[in-house]
């Protein structure tokens, strides 16, 4: 692995780690030549079905993507990293084990929406009302009023 700081391609691998949930692998290197550390993750390469657009577009599956959304619905609220990551896997689990090569965006949708209810009920707000694009303040109120019961 090449040094992210000066790239050089020495480095030693200083500490691993096994993940709480055994998916990752977290290695601390340290570069031969710079001296300078950097963590790198390593997880298995698995093909994730493909998500089909409201528009019928299919496009691969970006975790990066997921993750963004679930931070920004998340924003300011008082959920930790570790809660936010193990929603993900939760819906990455979902995914693989569907079972199929292709799955619509709407479905990948609800799955947030019902971590998100679990992990935080403003952050659900958040989601719910660009998701499911609420038209006026009813539907809204609906919403909030579906979360006090």
């Amino acid at each position: 692995m090449h040094c992210p700081f000066c790239a050089h391609p020495d480095t030693q691998v200083v500490d691993s780690r096994v993940s709480d949930e055994g998916s990752f692998i977290r290695r601390r290197r340290q570069c031969g030549h710079c001296g300078k550390r950097f963590t790198t993750y390593e997880r298995p390469d698995i093909s994730f079905p493909a998500i089909v657009k409201k528009d019928g577009r299919r496009v691969p599956y970006a975790r990066p993507k997921l993750r963004a959304s679930l931070d920004l619905a998340l924003r300011k609220r008082p959920v930790n990293t570790e809660q936010v990551d193990s929603a993900v896997a939760g819906i990455e689990e979902k995914l693989l084990a569907s079972g199929v090569r292709e799955i619509a965006s709407s479905k990948l949708g609800e799955w947030v929406i019902k971590e998100l209810r679990q992990l935080d009920k403003i952050a659900y707000i958040r989601f719910a009302s660009v998701y499911r694009n609420f038209e006026d303040v009813d539907e809204f109120r609906a919403a909030v009023d579906e979360i006090k019961r």
